[in-house]
């Protein structure tokens, strides 16, 4: 006998997109040490925490010293108190009813959507986005879910649903049936939203077909238009078909600090092998008791202030600082005659690479004659291939140097 490793694992590529960026840009600075790199690639923030939360914080970290406000292992759910600023403020003031036991705080929505899989059975057929964040996919792949890869990079038991520019990057309903919809809007990496409307034909598919949409609005602070729902919930029908996933990670700072929420509405239920219906909110909160502790007293209490008016008022100025930067960019590549698109909605720009390039030869020429460092399109996906991300994370003074240097290169007269 002797112990085995899961198969599956070694399906996925050698290493994780930005994990595979971080090794390019690292040999690249060890040949090159006196480059002076500009970061536009993942998507971490610049900008310190909210005054708020910090405040919060220290207030906390302090009632840990005294036997009377001491905390020790946290509701693994999360507490009543920021549950319930979470509720008032991003639902009941767009009139969507929750219950107090069906949001879930989290130490991020990549967890979340990585680990909300495990709940599901193996036979389901999931579709995605494509491009798409590379956990959907990477989750699935490690859990026996994907099939093979074929030549083409798509994997045989995973419906591609192809968002280019040539659709509008509005995926098309699937063409044979599927029974896990992953949906990110405003998406990553494209930038890109989707209407009301849009949103409803999703809604209307699931219900038909049993199915349940995942539903990633971790960047939703990030829309300023107003025809375009910060939730899923905001469509009819949506809590009885919809896991939605929230973060303050870009929201309010807290890629480093990590808080983020799963709305699991009671409403929701997938189906037992005979055709019996159960709740998802019940299996969810059985994952979570078993395999999660909680997220930090400390850090929920910073979270909490995210939702005082100063919080609030705060977090929108670090979310307007990071909209000027992408409105920047956005400007300065279309000037230069790039296709471009998202950078409105959303803090990516994503941008149609020069002819005769792809992305991974895009992303090293930026590297290695402009040292500028973004992400590649086809890393999150093939309908990628041909395009880039940038996003509007760097400090504004980082920002405007890429700019700089963006202004001073024609790009179009680069060959493959």
């Amino acid at each position: 006998r002797m112990v085995h490793i899961n198969e599956n694992y070694r399906k996925l590529a050698g290493s994780y997109l930005f994990s595979e960026i971080a090794r390019r840009v690292e040999g690249f600075k060890a040949a090159n040490p006196e480059a002076d790199i500009i970061r536009l690639g993942i998507g971490d923030v610049t900008r310190p925490l909210p005054e708020a939360v910090i405040e919060a914080m220290h207030k906390a970290v302090s009632e840990m010293e005294s036997p009377e406000t001491f905390r020790g292992y946290d509701p693994e759910q999360g507490y009543d108190f920021l549950i319930e600023k979470i509720i008032e403020t991003d639902y009941a003031a767009n009139g969507i009813h929750l219950d107090i036991d069906e949001v879930f705080v989290s130490d991020g929505s990549k967890c979340d959507t990585a680990n909300i899989r495990e709940i599901f059975g193996l036979g389901n057929r999931i579709a995605v986005t494509d491009p798409v964040y590379p956990v959907y996919v990477d989750s699935n792949v490690m859990a026996g879910r994907s099939g093979t890869l074929g030549k083409d990079g798509r994997w045989s038991d995973i419906t591609y649903l192809p968002c280019v520019s040539e659709n509008g990057f509005i995926p098309k309903l699937p063409d044979s049936p599927v029974d896990m919809i992953y949906l990110c809007y405003p998406n990553n990496p494209t930038g890109t939203t989707l209407s009301s409307g849009e949103l409803k034909k999703w809604v209307d598919y699931a219900k038909a077909n049993r199915a349940i949409i995942l539903f990633d609005a971790a960047y939703e602070a990030f829309i300023c238009e107003d025809d375009i729902p910060h939730s899923i919930y905001e469509i009819e029908g949506a809590k009885d078909v919809a896991i939605e996933f929230r973060s303050l990670s870009k929201t309010a700072g807290f890629t480093g600090t990590r808080c983020a929420f799963t709305v699991v509405p009671k409403e929701v239920k997938a189906y037992t092998e005979d055709g019996r219906p159960v709740e998802l909110n019940k299996l969810w909160n059985r994952r979570q008791t078993t395999k999660f502790n909680g997220v930090p007293y400390i850090i929920q209490k910073g979270a909490e202030a995210v939702y005082t008016p100063e919080g609030q008022r705060q977090a929108r100025e670090i979310i307007r600082y990071y909209m000027d930067n992408a409105k920047a960019i956005r400007e300065c590549l279309c000037s230069l005659g790039f296709e471009v698109y998202g950078g409105i909605n959303a803090p990516y720009v994503w941008v149609k690479v020069p002819q005769g390039m792809d992305s991974w030869g895009f992303f090293d020429k930026l590297l290695n004659d402009f040292h500028i460092v973004g992400t590649p399109g086809s890393g999150f996906g093939p309908a990628g291939e041909g395009y880039f991300r940038l996003t509007a994370f760097a400090t504004k003074e980082n920002t405007a140097r890429a700019i700089e240097r963006f202004q001073r290169i024609d790009f179009y007269s680069f060959q493959g």
